[in-house]
């Protein structure tokens, strides 16, 4: 359980320093451009499922420990373990965007450009979308091998790509609170918070009535 813990700690911490990372970059030289952020996101997801996956399955997020156990892929008992090493990781990271870049005002946390309910259905799809692809390439609870990375990264580059000028693509609660949390600003925070659960579990469903046995 240490090595699995320490792996979710590292891999979010790795992901939220790199991603966020790069928003904040962008902001202040202009590069890389959206399109490289897109790119940095899902590149990131790829290296980290493939180099991680084994270990703890690459979560890296709170949305999808917690769908797995609604799934029944996953024992509830671990998901407080899971979620704090995720949580701990996340705000670490960007402490040390903080840190780095004293004068970046919001550490790449998310906002909608819209209006709140715009963002919140779209980052239920985003979500939606997202967790049917990793139920269905992953094994167990654990997202793990070269096509499974590979599928979750170009889902996670593409709902970037067009739908992070909208709600920010978070797809992430975590990847939302800690930049939000240390930066200071939590206005619109309960989207992020509640929007990917709601699309994880709904991705459940559909992924149970897919696969239902006749």
């Amino acid at each position: 359980m240490f090595k699995r813990i320490l792996s979710e700690f590292l891999g979010t911490f790795i992901l939220i320093v790199c991603g966020t990372g790069a928003i904040v970059i962008y902001k202040q030289t202009g590069a890389p451009s959206h399109a490289g952020i897109c790119a940095v996101w899902g590149a990131l997801v790829l290296a980290l499922i493939y180099s991680l996956g084994e270990i703890s399955g690459a979560h890296m997020n709170p949305a999808v420990t917690t769908a797995f156990w609604v799934a029944g892929r996953f024992p509830a008992k671990e998901i407080p373990p899971y979620v704090a090493a995720q949580a701990a990781g996340a705000i670490a990271a960007s402490a040390l965007l903080r840190y780095l870049f004293p004068d970046d005002i919001l550490l790449g946390a998310t906002l909608p450009s819209g209006s709140e309910l715009q963002s919140f259905i779209l980052e239920v799809f985003l979500m939606f979308f997202l967790m049917l692809v990793i139920l269905n390439v992953s094994t167990g609870a654990k997202e793990k091998g070269i096509t499974a990375a590979i599928a979750i990264g170009c889902v996670v580059g593409l709902e970037a790509m067009f739908a992070g000028p909208v709600s920010g693509a978070s797809i992430n609660p975590i990847r939302s609170f800690a930049p939000a949390l240390v930066s200071g600003h939590l206005e619109h925070i309960w989207i992020y918070l509640t929007a990917p659960f709601a699309g994880a579990f709904l991705a459940v469903g559909a992924h149970k009535l897919l696969y239902a046995e006749q």
